[in-house]
């Protein structure tokens, strides 16, 4: 038998098509890996749903973190810069409004990835995102100068000052003083009852000086103390009487006096305590005379210290007196005492 020779050349390349389309297929194979190791392709089909909340996950390695806790993304190649600007008309400055659409810096310069402009197709989907002021664009309050502080200190407190020494000039007659004697009435005559009661006004004018008739029997005159005789309770003015006349002169005024609550106790009323002021209760007289501050210092000490004059001297009481004394030591501290109310007043 002849022998059967094979003619096989085992050199010769496969056809052009088949390795077109394996190239091909290498290259979308890679570039499909590539995509879902960076997590576009699988997260691009979740349910909005399922989407990660903004700014969930840390910063990657190459982003910068503003203030407002979003990544400012480092610009790419100039190829694709320039086909992302074309392409969606938005800068790689902005924020990216959706974190995983973003895709991460390529590691090689020369890969599929680096080639194609992901970042354009996908932010030219999404809306224009405005940007929002950072912490540091804030405005920040600005700084006074320590002069405007100080001159801003000096007219507001010209301004408390002037404002409390008018009070004598705005309220001259809405200002009175009181004082009230009382006779002994009930069981053994420790009732305190009315008996005179005098008010002066803000230059110490006398506005009502009467003897008043106590509705219960007089015990004890305290004629030692009050002034009061019987022969003053023979024209005196019935209490209810009289009570109504030094009502109508009280009645939204300011009034003063000396341990004031015992004559309200007398009148049986209470004035209101903003219109009340107390000689005995204010300090500044007492520091004035150089008495304890929080002692509660007799009329007739107060008016000898500071106004160097003897009252409450002889046989008993005199109410008018009295009365235009009080108002003379709070002129003392009027300024100085308003102006320590003032502060004092609670904001609502």
């Amino acid at each position: 038998m002849s022998a059967i020779l094979l003619n096989l050349d085992f050199g010769r390349s496969p056809p052009k098509k088949a390795l077109e389309g394996n190239a091909k297929h290498r290259k979308f194979v890679k570039r499909r890996r590539l995509l879902e190791q960076r997590g576009v392709l699988n997260k691009k089909k979740q349910t909005p749903s399922r989407v990660p909340k903004l700014h969930s996950e840390p910063p990657k390695k190459g982003e910068n973190v503003r203030v407002d806790g979003t990544c400012k993304i480092p610009p790419l190649s100039k190829k694709n810069t320039a086909a992302s600007s074309s392409g969606s008309g938005l800068s790689l400055d902005k924020k990216a409004g959706v974190s995983w659409l973003t895709p991460a810096p390529s590691k090689k310069a020369n890969s599929v990835a680096a080639k194609v402009d992901l970042l354009g197709e996908f932010q030219s989907a999404l809306p224009k995102i405005q940007s929002h002021p950072t912490c540091s664009q804030k405005k920040t309050p600005q700084k006074k100068n320590p002069s405007q502080n100080n001159a801003t200190q000096n007219s507001t407190r010209a301004h408390s000052e002037s404002k409390c020494s008018g009070i004598s000039q705005k309220f001259p007659g809405k200002m009175v003083a009181i004082d009230c004697e009382m006779v002994g009435t009930g069981p053994k005559g420790h009732v305190s009852s009315l008996a005179r009661c005098s008010i002066v006004n803000y230059d110490g004018d006398v506005l009502y000086d009467e003897y008043i008739l106590p509705p219960c029997p007089i015990v004890d005159y305290r004629t030692k103390w009050s002034g009061i005789c019987k022969k003053h309770m023979m024209n005196a003015t019935p209490f209810k009487t009289a009570r109504s006349q030094i009502l109508k002169i009280l009645l939204g005024k300011i009034v003063v006096g000396h341990a004031i609550h015992n004559d309200f106790k007398a009148l049986q009323y209470f004035h209101p305590k903003s219109l009340t002021r107390d000689t005995s209760q204010i300090t500044l007289l007492n520091r004035k005379a150089n008495c304890p501050e929080n002692a509660t210092m007799s009329l007739k000490r107060l008016t000898k210290q500071l106004l160097h004059r003897d009252i409450q001297v002889g046989k008993g009481h005199s109410s008018v007196e009295d009365a235009q004394a009080t108002m003379e030591l709070y002129k003392l501290v009027e300024v100085e005492w308003e102006q320590h109310l003032a502060q004092d007043v609670p904001k609502n």
